[in-house]
């Protein structure tokens, strides 16, 4: 008798504790990570960031939520401030993986995101960074096989920037001036890629430390080198002060002035007068409406709509980063049928590593960066008398993409 008390003791335990281990697995609803600087130098970027990857969650959870073979699981977004600190960063993102999340994304400050990736390389987590991250990140052995980014490196930036100016404006002696540090440099090296494959010349280059306020002697450098466009891998508010500055000098009506990469955000931190005839790289530009292909023209209306909706404004650049990352992980979960990092990464590098995205077709290469036809746009600023509304900021006038435009996969040692 005694037993047989201890044999159902056992069958009992057994059966409790597998079935909580069963609900474990199966879960109805899960959470997923998004961390980004909240406060701080990069927060009006972060907030973009953290609105694209809600809506992304919505998309999933009006649906029913993420098609698992057990049935229906619901997302939960956890926000967090990762206050572009590496110690806070890793920190929080720890916190996270403890808490459960089953993927996390976010990063607006690119060493954090190296950082981070650097964790997931010894303990595996799906982690999709939604900044530009360095291109020393993508090389072989460094990227972690369950990270995958939405976003190019500053490499590619700068190519674009050097081809569409090159290709597209006609333009053949380049004046570039980087930031002092592997944002600037990877760019300078993409643009001098460019010139060098469609050629051009660089005739001058300079570079300046995040932060520069004052421009004067770098533009009277730009001036004296006589480049038919200056190309500048200034960002943020950086960009402000500069492309303000080079209007007030004159230097617009001696060339065409070029900044490598922009969004609306930064943009309207620009005068009107001063953003006239600028032109960029544009990760997205919500208004597509004469873009030649038509059918993404109605994806990122579609999109568009979708985004306005939630917040009443239109999607910019970053926000897009972070919608397509996010969504990007959810069909990760839904191929592979598990949320396991190593099952993640394989659904989601099948079938050629093809997807859809709002801005066109893409594809993930083997170094897990995002390959796109649509890469970027190439926009023109509007002037006073063109803007008819506040996000009335530019005219798409082209774009960048394809193999061409990212570093060749021997150079990362693939």
């Amino acid at each position: 008798m005694k037993k047989l008390v201890i044999l159902i003791s056992i069958l009992t335990f057994v059966a409790v504790f597998g079935y909580g281990g069963a609900l474990a697995a199966n879960p109805n609803k899960i959470k997923v990570g998004i961390l980004l600087p909240l406060t701080g130098t990069f927060a009006a970027v972060a907030e973009t960031q953290k609105e694209g990857a809600l809506l992304a969650v919505d998309v999933v959870n009006k649906r029913g939520g993420l098609s698992m073979p057990w049935g229906k699981v619901t997302v939960e977004g956890v926000v967090a401030d990762d206050e572009a600190k590496l110690d806070v960063g890793v920190r929080r993102y720890r916190y996270m993986v403890d808490e459960g999340v089953k993927g996390v994304g976010g990063q607006t400050w690119a060493p954090l995101s190296f950082a981070i990736n650097a964790v997931v390389l010894k303990e595996p987590m799906p982690y999709f960074p939604v900044c530009v991250m360095a291109k020393e990140a993508f090389m072989k052995g460094k990227l972690a096989p369950s990270t995958f980014a939405t976003a190019f490196s500053p490499w590619t930036v700068g190519y674009m920037a050097g081809s569409a100016a090159i290709k597209e404006l006609g333009k053949k002696r380049i004046f570039f001036l980087a930031r002092a540090d592997s944002w600037g440099w990877d760019m300078r090296d993409g643009a001098t890629a460019a010139a060098k494959a469609l050629g051009a010349e660089i005739v001058g280059y300079d570079e300046v430390s995040l932060g520069t306020s004052d421009y004067t002697t770098v533009l009277q450098k730009v001036r004296a080198a006589k480049p038919d466009v200056f190309i500048s891998a200034q960002f943020g508010g950086d960009a402000v002060a500069l492309l303000k500055q080079a209007h007030q000098m004159g230097l617009n009506k001696e060339m065409t002035i070029f900044n490598a990469f922009i969004t609306n955000v930064v943009a309207k931190g620009i005068p009107p007068e001063a953003l006239a005839g600028v032109y960029s790289m544009h990760y997205f530009y919500y208004d597509l409406e004469n873009f030649p292909d038509k059918e993404v023209a109605k994806s990122a209306k579609d999109f568009t709509g979708l985004y306005r909706a939630k917040y009443n404004k239109p999607p910019d650049a970053y926000a897009t980063i972070a919608y397509v990352a996010y969504m990007e992980m959810f069909r990760g979960f839904e191929a592979a049928k598990s949320f396991d990092p190593v099952k993640v990464s394989a659904a989601l590098m099948a079938n050629k590593g093809e997807f859809n995205s709002v801005k066109g077709p893409a594809r993930w290469r083997e170094d897990h960066a995002a390959v796109y036809k649509y890469a970027a746009f190439l926009v023109k600023g509007k002037g006073p008398g063109e803007q008819k509304h506040e996000w009335d900021l530019f005219n798409v006038v082209g774009y960048q993409g394809g193999d061409s435009v990212m570093p060749d996969l021997k150079s990362l040692g693939y």
